[in-house]
């Protein structure tokens, strides 16, 4: 694994640390096909039954690494830069059925941003903003912004944040429903690891029928979703999972999910 991405479990969670801490964990080709191994691999492991994308350092992800755009050894251009590194990624994030939860423990930004809000479940600590930084060096949102941020806070703001560039603090992304939940800073690893554990105890087989659905319901008039409605939760019933919460319910225990 490349040095620019860190991974580790966590009992049943799966981490994934952006490790470009010098340049605020921004994106070069290395990081992006090492973050897509990353994701092949927990997606690929019966033992993980949550994946966590964080950072190291004071940044989360700053975008792309305008060094190598900027380099002619180095720039692959932006098609490349869409097509190989940024789209596969995107592509992983909302087919993998496993939940994801973004733990945006700085500044998130352009790509970044983007990455984070892509996920099943963000959170972040209370000093991390999110930019939508790509107007600022005349570019257009992109890795799927344009079609995540409108729908979690609406067309006028997702307009106003893109069009400006301005930062929005973690309370405040939070309020706009942005994002999940804010954690102090000083309780953010400790948050974190908790919503893991809990996710990484629940039927995760069910969660990743739900997370298809909630992708689907975007597309899906109400007749076609509810179809696929159906033919989840028959999948759902006959698994594992639901056996084992009915028997739970009825013994009055805790369920033991096994994610099948």
């Amino acid at each position: 694994m490349s040095s620019t991405l860190l991974t580790r479990t966590e009992g049943r969670a799966g981490f994934i640390e952006f490790n470009r801490p010098d340049s605020f964990n921004s994106f070069n080709r290395e990081m992006a096909l090492a973050m897509q191994a990353a994701l092949d691999e927990f997606a690929a492991d019966p033992e993980v039954r949550v994946i966590v994308i964080t950072a190291s350092g004071k940044a989360f992800c700053a975008g792309q690494d305008l060094k190598e755009c900027i380099t002619p050894e180095l720039n692959p251009g932006f098609r490349t830069i869409l097509e190989e590194h940024y789209l596969p990624i995107l592509r992983r994030l909302r087919a993998i059925e496993k939940p994801i939860v973004a733990a945006v423990n700085g500044v998130a930004a352009g790509a970044g941003s983007s990455i984070a809000l892509a996920c099943d479940i963000v959170v972040a600590c209370e000093s991390a903003a999110f930019a939508q930084a790509f107007c600022k060096i005349g570019l257009v949102p992109d890795c799927g912004g344009t079609w995540f941020l409108p729908r979690l806070v609406g067309l006028q703001k997702a307009a106003a944040l893109m069009m400006l560039g301005e930062k929005v603090g973690a309370a405040e992304a939070e309020r706009m429903g942005m994002i999940f939940r804010v954690f102090p800073d000083a309780e953010f690893a400790q948050g974190v690891c908790r919503l893991a554990a809990s996710l990484a105890e629940a039927p995760t087989y069910a969660l990743g029928l739900t997370k298809k659905l909630l992708s689907q319901s975007m597309t899906r008039d109400l007749e076609s979703q509810v179809a696929l409605e159906c033919e989840c939760q028959i999948a759902a019933g006959a698994s594992h999972d639901y056996e084992e919460g009915v028997n739970a319910f009825l013994a009055k225990r805790r369920p033991e999910f096994q994610g099948r």
